[in-house]
């Protein structure tokens, strides 16, 4: 709650600084509800960028939900009616969230990743409401607030650090990305990065997962 409502706020005062009021921030947050790329679009829809620029950018920006989809598709195969929204809202924090959880208590699991991603959701959608409300009555500079999608990841980063004992997958991910970061440059490392990711922890799938070699 504290991470999304704070990003939301940010999120809601760029776009105010942007021009667009509060039926925006609701609208983009309810229906759009992307993070990072609700930062992006504010660029985009203020310098007036094209549709196809607008989707190339998109799934760049959002390119890694492809592989946090691939490591939930377990989870949310028995999730029923619950499916298509879990998928809609599969966000960053959630996936964090969601990846990580001991459900050994929880009678009903589908319901509780929809609680888990509704709330999440209803968080994000107070903050950027409340952003663009104080962004109209506080006017201050907006310079470096995008940072806090930046922080959002760090956080996330430790928290999956702290909470597995085994670190071999954070750590490819950072070596992965600084690699192709060298490599590719910062606008064309993220898709680079993602697929030797994947490449390598299939590689090393049974090293990983223990219980899969086994036949459990």
């Amino acid at each position: 709650m504290a991470g999304y409502l704070v990003l939301g706020i940010g999120f809601g005062i760029l776009l105010r600084d942007a021009g667009y009021g509060i039926l925006w921030a609701l609208a983009m947050s309810l229906l759009i509800y992307a993070g990072s790329m609700q930062y992006v679009g504010v660029g985009l829809i203020a310098g007036g960028a094209s549709i196809i620029m607008t989707l190339i950018t998109t799934i760049m920006v959002n390119a890694r939900h492809l592989f946090y989809s691939i490591s939930m598709i377990n989870r949310y195969r028995d999730s029923g009616r619950y499916k298509p929204y879990l998928i809609f809202a599969l966000t960053d924090e959630t996936y964090s969230l969601l990846c990580s959880d001991d459900l050994s208590d929880v009678e009903d699991t589908s319901l509780y990743r929809f609680l888990v991603s509704m709330f999440d959701q209803c968080y994000w959608v107070i903050g950027s409401v409340a952003g663009s409300i104080l962004g109209s009555v506080l006017p201050f500079s907006t310079k470096g607030i995008e940072f806090s999608m930046t922080a959002l990841f760090v956080a996330s980063f430790v928290e999956q650090w702290i909470a597995m004992d085994d670190h071999i997958p954070a750590l490819t991910g950072l070596l992965s990305t600084l690699i192709c970061l060298m490599i590719f440059g910062p606008d064309s490392f993220l898709i680079p990065s993602m697929l030797v990711i994947t490449l390598v922890l299939t590689v090393f799938r049974k090293r990983l997962d223990p219980g899969r070699e086994a036949g459990i």
